[in-house]
């Protein structure tokens, strides 16, 4: 059996995956493999290379928009993600695929064609994640040789395929839910960052069919931006991934828990 954790975007919410991964590791849960989309490309490629879940909430918690984007004027959006590289340095144990501690791929969108581009193997890191996080209308598109890359989440909302791709035989995803009927948009990200969460619930077949089992931690009250509330979001996965421990266990099987905790 093999296990693979496929996480969602979310921007600051997406701090929650960290709690998620807490719990499956204080409980001996093996992750074969991880991969990512936007915030949740962060996480994974952090994890992957080695960072503990105490190391990337450290980070996460420090973590403010100005640390990965630089407020600027342009035809294609008003941000740059330069700067998301320093932050990705300091966070990663490794930069490159083939370094990571287990397999990681990263999903970005090609904003011409509307592909899907995987990132995989071998090769930098910190790009596709730069790319996977480019947020339509707010950072700029990343240009990846011939291609334009935007954010990995307008492709495919939770990579779960792409984990099978890699390898797993079971892949839990890490699905953010979209906010509840009193988040009320007070500004044009809001009205941009619901609209998408809109899109993306009419879609999510696409990715849960190739997903075992979906962890959903409770980050509905939280906006997009909500850095200052780390503590809580990361609580938030904690509690979701506790919750969801007995249907992990019965995916496994008893045979396989055992294993893992003697190891």
């Amino acid at each position: 059996m093999r296990i693979g954790v496929a996480l969602g975007g979310g921007f600051a919410r997406g701090l929650a995956h960290i709690g998620v991964l807490r719990v499956l590791e204080q409980n001996g849960i093996p992750l074969y493999c991880i991969t990512g989309v936007s915030a949740g490309a962060i996480v994974a490629a952090a994890y992957a290379s080695g960072a503990t879940p105490a190391e990337i909430a450290q980070a996460g918690s420090a973590m403010r928009f100005t640390d990965v984007a630089r407020w600027t004027i342009a035809r294609m959006g008003i941000a740059g993600s330069e700067r998301m590289e320093r932050f990705l340095r300091k966070l990663l144990k490794c930069y490159t695929f083939e370094q990571m501690r287990i397999p990681l791929g990263v999903v970005a969108t090609d904003v011409v064609t509307g592909e899907g581009v995987t990132f995989r193997d071998r090769g930098d890191v910190i790009l596709p994640i730069r790319a996977s996080c480019s947020y339509p209308g707010l950072f700029q598109p990343v240009r990846c040789g011939e291609r334009l890359l935007v954010d990995g989440a307008i492709n495919t909302e939770v990579p779960a395929l792409l984990a099978r791709v890699l390898g797993a035989t079971h892949v839990i995803s890490l699905h953010l839910p979209m906010q509840g009927a009193a988040a009320t948009p007070t500004n044009m990200f809001h009205v941009i960052n619901r609209c998408f969460q809109i899109l993306h619930s009419r879609t999510e077949i696409t990715w849960r069919q190739h997903s075992d089992l979906v962890i959903e931690p409770d980050v509905r009250g939280m906006e997009w931006d909500s850095f200052e509330s780390a503590a809580q979001l990361i609580k938030a996965g904690e509690e979701a991934a506790r919750l969801a421990l007995p249907r992990i266990q019965a995916l496994m099987g008893p045979g396989v828990m055992q294993d893992s905790k003697s190891a």
